[in-house]
């Protein structure tokens, strides 16, 4: 014998009933197989059903002073810490309509008095079985929701490294800092929250939109990771023809994008989605003159339409080999005078009320 294994725990049945008879009948048909608590009030009967641990089932007389059993049971059933509990009614009150008040309070059973020990013996039995498997797949289901949020968050870990991998990658071969990437996705995620109040874009800048926007700007330049050094790195302003190939760049980074969402199911493709027109529309404008599609209006996707003027902000407040840093008071004024031809009105309308916030994350996430 194996003194290391414990005795399984035997059930608690809660018996509730006024008369003392009653109880001590109740309490030795029962003793023997179960744990068994009493209480002689409706009262006494929700103070040991809250307490812990809870009873696994409870035998409810009706017919008690001050409050019956009705009254108990929607007690019970009212109270998540409780509502689970099975309750079978033990009365003398043996109509139809009163049984079919008693389980439509979400009583399981309803047994006649006098009672019948081998029926109560059973209905107890049966009952308790029924409470085991009912507990054995909430809590079945309970650790699959778990693992499905564990997965759901290592999914989403793991998305959010490959984007910022591809986006380093990017870095690497580019003048830009790290930081313009940082900056950018929070311009970004600050004028989509900033737009998010505003009818015309409630419906598409939810938080879970707004969240993969934050996440998708990164990649808005992976594309330059094809176009040639000599060009890429060149330490000046780039001549017609050169800027002519620099321009291929956000045509580059759409096509590797889109070849990524080829091999994805049409439920994943959102992760990767916003990157693809963030990518391709970045440098479109808003009166048709951007490149490479010449797209105008709102026929530019408002991920592109938002990171354009987070990366015209970035670049006008960075120093570049052919420009000093413009003062942020200086890059408002551009971008304001770009209103209407480079960007869409409300998104500058929107930038202006938030100017302060991007000088902000300009400060904090500075070369």
């Amino acid at each position: 014998m194996n003194d290391d294994i414990p005795a399984p725990v035997r059930p608690t049945v809660l018996a509730v009933d006024d008369t003392p008879d009653n109880l001590a009948l109740l309490h030795g048909l029962l003793k023997d197989r179960y744990r068994v608590k009493v209480a002689n009030s409706g009262a006494a009967a929700l103070r040991i059903a809250t307490a812990v641990p809870a009873p696994d089932l409870i035998l409810l007389d009706v017919m008690m002073p001050e409050m019956d059993g009705y009254e108990v049971c929607r007690r019970l059933k009212a109270d998540p810490a409780t509502r689970d509990i099975p309750v079978v009614f033990l009365t003398a009150k043996v109509d139809v309509e009163d049984e079919r008040f008693g389980l439509d309070l979400g009583a399981v059973d309803y047994i006649a008095k006098p009672i019948s020990p081998p029926i109560v013996l059973a209905r107890v039995r049966n009952h308790l079985r029924l409470k085991d498997a009912a507990d054995f797949l909430k809590d079945k289901n309970s650790y699959l929701e778990s693992e499905v949020q564990r997965r759901t968050r290592s999914l989403r870990a793991i998305q959010d490294a490959v984007i910022m991998a591809l986006a380093s990658l990017a870095e690497t071969r580019d003048n830009e800092t790290g930081n313009h990437i940082r900056r950018t996705q929070n311009y970004v995620r600050r004028l989509a929250e900033a737009l998010r109040d505003l009818p015309a874009f409630a419906a598409q800048l939810d938080a879970e939109t707004i969240s993969l926007l934050y996440k998708s700007a990164p990649l808005h330049d992976i594309g330059k990771v094809g176009i040639p050094d000599a060009i890429l790195l060149k330490p000046g302003r780039l001549t017609a023809d050169e800027f002519g190939i620099m321009k291929r760049h956000a045509q580059l980074g759409r096509d590797a994008i889109e070849a990524a969402l080829q091999d994805l199911e049409e439920g994943d493709r959102a992760f990767l989605r916003h990157a693809c027109d963030i990518a391709a529309t970045h440098h479109e404008k808003w009166d048709g003159s951007g490149y490479p599609a010449g797209l105008a209006g709102e026929a530019i996707p408002l991920s592109g339409r938002l990171m354009a003027l987070a990366d015209v902000y970035d670049a006008l407040i960075s120093k570049r080999i052919y420009k000093p840093a413009f003062p942020h008071e200086e890059a408002v004024r551009l971008i304001q005078e770009g209103r209407g031809s480079h960007f869409d009105p409300r998104i500058v309308d929107a930038f202006l009320a938030i100017q302060a916030d991007f000088h902000a994350i300009a400060q904090q996430f500075a070369d």
